[in-house]
């Protein structure tokens, strides 16, 4: 069996009502449609598998190196924990209009009502317009049914959370925060494999067919935690050629790296795969000391397996950036 390596895929692009041009125009996406809002970058979402594009298994799909690779691949307790099924869904966004005030399930629920997963996400912001806010949850104390009846008269605004958003901030949004990415903003987001979202409120908006997109009220109320209060931003000061921890929870793990010379990153007591997604910058990178290396680009991410044990990563020219992602089972 021929060694594994850093593993690039072909982009899946989503049209999307909110999308935009940044994506083709910023992130170096040149095949990405006019009104691209996402472009998923790793994904086992069914009818969604990822495709490698480098290499000699380019042409095989995620799920199929699974199969054949297992905890080479992906980590031996990650496969032990999901088998087959990637954990985690990695996606560019360009939200040139505002998205809709949704809410996801989280695993119980998504599990009895879908068998599926539920979706806790993080978003890295990449670049926003002046002024640019998201949408972060409800007011302290709302009440299921005050949300509904603000819904109805349309004062829904009235009782959300809004936070500003610029350039380098990070957002965490656990399953069943109230939340929406508000107008003119690119960010990279890592989330749970699922594709499950209940729609409060679409500002009625009407798609190219001239209809409006369906909603998920009920759902939505019974999948809302309404405990969930306080800034879901986080305040990211890196130091330059250090990794700086982001964000822990049971799902993912995420680091930033900011560089502007050669940094050895050792994974021998990483039990996961690891993903780089580059938002700045290029960079080169060497596994193990290999003699082939590859090199990643701003807009391009790379899985790279578990069974690797050093990365060597240097930048080519000037300073880039990072976000280093992973698994951590000390998490649950």
């Amino acid at each position: 069996m021929n060694q594994l390596y850093p593993l690039k895929f072909n982009p899946i692009y989503k049209s999307r009502i909110w999308g935009g041009t940044r994506l083709r125009d910023q992130l170096n996406k040149k095949n990405a449609p006019a009104d691209c809002g996402e472009s998923w970058e790793i994904s086992a979402v069914p009818e969604n598998i990822s495709i490698v594009s480098n290499g000699f298994l380019a042409g095989n799909d995620l799920q199929e190196l699974i199969e054949v690779y297992t905890g080479d691949l992906i980590g031996d307790a990650v496969y032990e924990k999901f088998g087959d099924e990637f954990p985690l869904l990695i996606k560019l966004i360009d939200a040139n209009e505002k998205l809709s005030v949704q809410v996801h399930p989280d695993d119980d629920l998504a599990f009895e009502k879908h068998r599926g997963n539920g979706k806790t996400e993080m978003w890295y912001i990449l670049d926003a317009h002046p002024g640019a806010t998201n949408i972060t949850g409800l007011q302290k104390g709302t009440k299921p049914e005050e949300l509904l009846k603000r819904l109805e008269n349309k004062t829904l605004d009235e009782i959300l959370v809004t936070e500003t958003a610029e350039k380098g901030d990070v957002f965490f949004i656990p399953s069943g925060r109230v939340h929406a990415t508000g107008k003119g903003i690119l960010f990279a987001e890592i989330q749970q494999t699922s594709d499950l979202t209940y729609r409060l409120y679409d500002y009625n908006r009407i798609d190219a067919q001239g209809k409006t997109r369906e909603l998920h009220v009920d759902m939505a109320i019974e999948a809302i935690d309404f405990s969930l209060n306080g800034s879901s931003k986080i305040r990211v000061n890196p130091t330059p050629n250090r990794p700086y921890h982001v964000v822990s929870c049971p799902y993912f793990t995420t680091n930033l790296l900011t560089l502007d010379k050669a940094l050895i990153r050792d994974y021998a007591g990483l039990d996961s795969f690891v993903v780089y997604i580059c938002t700045e910058g290029q960079c080169k990178i060497t596994c193990d000391e290999a003699t082939k290396s590859t090199t990643l680009e701003t807009g391009e991410t790379v899985l790279i397996p578990a069974m690797v044990n050093e990365v060597k990563i240097e930048p080519v020219s000037g300073s880039m950036v990072i976000l280093e992602v992973f698994i951590d089972e000390s998490q649950e």
